[in-house]
């Protein structure tokens, strides 16, 4: 019997673009110009990346350091003008895509896929000057080992380890991803998967402080991922049975993993069709309450000054991130609290009508919206909890007039049932590159992320990434 490593490793080499189905091509698509968008913003605004840049020229790992690239060689980091070492770009990369907290994710798998997965994929395919149908079929083969073995460890257990299943599930699918878009035969990706059973990692401590660990997570694992490929490439060797072995991945991260799960259905039931696109900057489990707030709000005309009171109800992994301890939720201070923090995202819906990226620095210091937060209460609700691993919520209002007005809502939005539109994402595109990027370069840039399994060479797309330089 093909033990779960070599089977994972079989598939990953063998995926082709020609025999992906048009729906997961689709959903491939508009993922990686999510993914993008995010970026181009998140390179802009998120507080990660000026020491990030800083410290990767000091690493000799950007053009223009001290013994770093030539200016015009090496990857690129999306919305950077500079030039980036290959595995510095993915994990430049893997930290923006994941450093709004804006990215898809997939909720049996309670993971983000596209974060440490894309990144990994792109820098290999400058790496080897790829054609985007096969960065396509790549970035596939990484979301469905990523998911995969979210899927057998058991996320909530994995989580009550103290792991970040995106992280430590995400190498393994960004060492798939880059040695797909490398050309690995399936020894030589075993080798990779094999690399990648001592390089998962991810602590969920950050949740402690609001510290950066959560993006770095994610581009650590897309670099890993790369760096696993590029030496199985050249016949280094990696373990065998590295996931399912006796002290495997599966074994060493979770209590009660079931192997079986990674593969069952692999290359007929697509996982990826399952992966969510957000249309709120924050935690998953923020969403579903988040919409019906938004709801409530729009159709009572409730004003925020006039809430008494709010309840949210969450399933209980929900409630752990983003309800327990309820003092601190209360009182965020970075944007890390604030996307963590059920209270504030509340709060913020109810004032706003909207919850955005620019939510976070118009609330985080504002009286009125942190008094808010002090009124809005998370429980663990039965029904949520029935719905498990679905992402579900109940929101609650209690005006001061003697209102009382709840809305549960099974599926929020941008979940597969529930999924965004084109017009919706290239919304979400527009409003997240907007103060960076003119209309005319958004439109062909989503136009080119969207049609990417046409472009020859990916470097191409990347390129237009890049911002313009203006003389005065």
């Amino acid at each position: 019997m093909t033990g779960t490593t070599r089977c994972l490793a079989e598939f990953a080499a063998g995926i082709d673009f020609a025999s992906l189905d048009s729906a997961v091509v689709e959903r491939a698509r508009m993922l990686l110009m999510d993914q993008v968008g995010i970026s181009i913003r998140g390179r802009n605004d998120a507080g990660l990346s000026a020491s990030m840049a800083t410290a990767l020229r000091h690493l000799g790992l950007a053009a223009g350091s001290a013994g770093g690239l030539g200016a015009d060689t090496g990857a690129s980091v999306i919305g950077d003008a500079a030039s980036y070492s290959p595995p510095a770009a993915a994990l430049f990369n893997g930290n923006l895509g994941h450093s709004l907290d804006f990215d898809d994710t997939h909720a049996s798998g309670s993971i983000h896929p596209s974060a440490p997965i894309v990144p990994a994929a792109l820098a290999a395919a400058e790496m080897a000057g790829t054609d985007g149908a096969t960065v396509v079929a790549a970035v596939v083969a990484g979301y469905e080992v990523q998911i995969r073995l979210s899927l057998a460890l058991n996320p909530s257990e994995h989580y009550r380890r103290g792991f970040h299943p995106t992280a430590t599930c995400g190498v393994f699918g960004a060492a798939a991803a880059a040695g797909r878009v490398l050309g690995l035969d399936t020894s030589r990706m075993e080798d990779a998967l094999g690399l990648c059973g001592s390089l998962a990692a991810g602590s969920m401590q950050f949740l402690a402080d609001g510290a950066w660990n959560k993006p770095f997570h994610t581009g650590y694992a897309a670099m890993n991922g790369l760096v696993a490929a590029c030496m199985a490439r050249e016949g280094f060797r990696g373990a065998r049975e590295a996931i399912e072995g006796r002290a495997g991945f599966l074994h060493a991260y979770a209590p009660n993993a079931d192997p079986a799960l990674a593969t069952e259905g692999l290359g007929e039931r697509w996982e990826t069709l399952r992966i969510a696109i957000k249309p709120y900057p924050s935690c998953r489990y923020s969403h579903a309450p988040v919409d019906a707030l938004i709801a409530l709000r729009g159709e009572h005309g409730i004003d925020w000054r006039d809430v008494e009171s709010v309840e949210i109800g969450l399933s209980r992994t929900g409630w752990n991130l983003i309800g327990d301890p309820e003092d601190e939720k209360q009182r965020p201070e970075t944007y890390v609290d604030g996307q963590f923090s059920m209270p504030f995202c509340a709060a913020v819906a109810l004032r706003d009508g909207a919850l955005t990226w620019d939510s976070y620095d118009a609330h985080l210091g504002d009286a009125d919206t942190l008094g808010l937060c002090r009124r809005v209460r998370t429980v663990v609700d039965d029904r949520a909890e029935a719905d498990f691993p679905g992402m579900s919520g109940l929101a609650r209002i209690t005006t001061k007039r003697g209102g009382a007005y709840e809305r549960y809502v099974k599926t929020p939005r941008g979940e597969p049932e529930n999924f965004l539109t084109r017009e919706e994402l290239k919304a979400k595109f527009d409003g997240l590159a907007a103060p960076y990027m003119g209309a005319n370069r958004r439109d062909a840039l989503a136009e080119a992320l969207l049609s990417i399994d046409r472009t020859g060479d990916v470097a191409e797309v990347l390129r237009m990434t890049r911002p313009v330089e203006t003389t005065t």
